[in-house]
C-alpha cells in the first residue's frame, strides 16, 4: 500500500491541491456573494408614515406559563393598528385562563379554542390555519408562544418593509441566553442558519423563513392554499411555506435589533436533539437548486480540511496553500464578527471555529436515524 502510494504522490498530491482550490474558491464566493450582503444590509425607514392594520399570529398548546410571560409585550407594542390572535389548540394546562386574563385587560386580543377532534389532523398547521382565517387585516405577522419580542416597536420594524411589490419579510429569531455548551451550540445553529436564509433572500434566492418571526400577506396564503401541499408533514409551516411562495421580488429582509424575537431554548441535548430532527424533515422538499446551495457550502467546508494535508505535501504551493486557509480563515472571522453584531450574538465568536465543522456531522447523524426510521416504519 505505501509503496502504491509512493508511486502516485504526485498524481496525489495534484489532485487535493485541485480539490483544496475548489473548496477555497466556494468558501470565498459564499462569503463575499452571500454572507457579506447581512453586514452592508440597510434597514428600513424608522417610521412608518401610513401604518398598515397588522394581525398577529400565535399558536399555543400547552404554553400557559410562557404566554404569561411574553404576551402582554406583544400586546402592548407600540403601534396604532393591530390585533393579536392566539389559537389555543387543544391545550390541556391552564393556557384557557391565561388568555381570559388577558382579553378582560386588552381589547385588540381574540382567542380561537380548538378541541380535539378524531377526524381532524391536529397540528400546528391546523392552529395557523384557523388564526389566519380569523385574521381580518391583510399583513400577518407570525411568532411563538414561547417568543420574546425585544422591543415595543417589534411590529413597526417588521411591517415597514411592505410595499406593493412586497409579500414576505423574514426576520431574525434568535434564542434566549443561557448558561452551558448546549446554549452556545443552539444559538450559534440558529444564527447559522440565519445567515444563509437572510443572506440568500438579499440575493434574490429566498428559500426559507422561521416561524418565530415572520410576516406575510394573508391573500398569498389563500392563493397557495395554505399548507395544503405537506399538511400532513408536521414541520413546514414556516420553510416550506415560504420555499413556495418566495421570488427574487416579493421577498425582504428585517435585521434590525428592534425586530428581533428570542425563543426559550430547549432544556436538554435530548429536546434539542428532537426539535432538530424533526425540523430535518421538511429539507428534502426544498427546490433543487436551494438544496445544491446548503449542500455546496458544507461541503466545500469539509473538502477544504480533508485536502489540506496532502495539499501541505507540496513544496512549491506550500506557502500559498497555507496562505489561502489563513485568508478563508481572516475573512470568516471578520464576516461573522460583524454579523454577530448585527444580529446581537456578540459572545459565539470563539465557538464558531468548532462548530462550523461540528454541527454538520451532527445534522448528517440525525438525518440519517430519521431515513433509517422512515423506512423502518413505512409499509411495504
Amino acid at each position: 500500500m505505501l509503496q502504491y502510494l509512493q508511486l502516485y504522490k504526485d498524481q496525489i498530491v495534484f489532485v487535493a491541491l485541485l480539490i483544496f482550490g475548489f473548496s477555497i474558491f466556494v468558501q470565498l464566493f459564499y462569503y463575499l456573494f452571500f454572507f457579506i450582503r447581512i453586514v452592508f444590509h440597510k434597514t428600513g425607514k424608522d417610521v412608518v408614515s401610513h401604518p398598515i392594520p397588522v394581525s398577529v399570529i400565535i399558536c399555543a398548546k400547552n404554553e400557559a406559563e410562557n404566554l404569561q410571560s411574553f404576551l402582554e409585550n406583544i400586546l402592548k407594542q407600540n403601534y396604532p393598528d393591530f390585533e393579536v390572535i392566539v389559537v389555543n389548540d387543544n391545550s390541556t394546562d391552564n393556557t384557557e385562563n391565561v388568555l381570559n386574563n388577558f382579553k378582560s385587560l386588552y381589547p385588540n386580543l381574540k382567542v380561537s379554542n380548538i378541541k380535539k377532534e378524531p377526524i381532524l389532523l391536529q397540528g400546528k398547521k391546523l392552529a395557523q390555519t384557523v388564526g389566519i382565517k380569523a385574521a381580518k387585516n391583510e399583513l400577518l405577522l407570525m411568532t411563538d408562544a414561547d417568543c420574546k419580542v425585544e422591543s415595543e416597536h417589534w411590529i413597526e420594524h417588521m411591517v415597514r418593509n411592505f410595499n406593493n411589490s412586497t409579500d414576505l419579510v423574514l426576520g431574525y429569531g434568535g434564542f434566549i441566553k443561557r448558561k452551558g455548551l448546549l446554549d452556545k451550540l443552539i444559538r450559534y445553529d440558529a444564527l447559522f442558519i440565519a445567515i444563509q436564509y437572510l443572506s440568500f433572500a438579499k440575493a434574490g434566492i429566498p428559500y426559507m423563513g422561521v416561524g418565530r418571526n415572520l410576516a406575510y400577506r394573508k391573500s398569498l396564503f389563500l392563493k397557495n392554499k395554505g399548507f395544503a401541499k405537506h399538511y400532513r408533514l408536521a414541520s413546514g409551516d414556516d420553510d416550506l411555506f415560504v420555499n413556495e411562495v418566495s421570488t427574487p421580488n416579493n421577498t425582504k429582509i428585517e435585521i434590525s435589533l428592534e425586530s428581533h424575537t428570542r425563543t426559550v431554548q430547549a432544556n436538554s441535548w435530548t429536546d434539542w436533539k428532537r426539535q432538530k430532527t424533526r425540523h430535518l424533515t421538511t429539507g428534502s422538499r426544498y427546490r433543487f437548486g436551494h438544496k445544491i446551495l446548503l449542500v455546496l457550502e458544507v461541503l466545500s467546508r469539509y473538502l477544504l480540511y480533508f485536502s489540506l494535508p496532502v495539499a501541505l505535501l507540496d513544496a512549491y504551493f506550500f506557502v500559498g496553500v497555507l496562505g489561502a486557509l489563513a485568508f478563508r480563515l481572516l475573512l470568516m472571522i471578520i464576516t461573522i464578527k460583524l454579523i454577530m453584531n448585527r444580529l446581537n450574538e456578540r459572545d459565539l465568536l470563539l465557538y464558531s471555529l468548532v462548530f462550523e465543522l461540528l454541527i454538520p456531522i451532527i445534522i448528517v447523524g440525525l438525518s440519517v436515524k430519521n431515513y433509517i426510521m422512515s423506512k423502518r416504519y413505512r409499509w411495504r
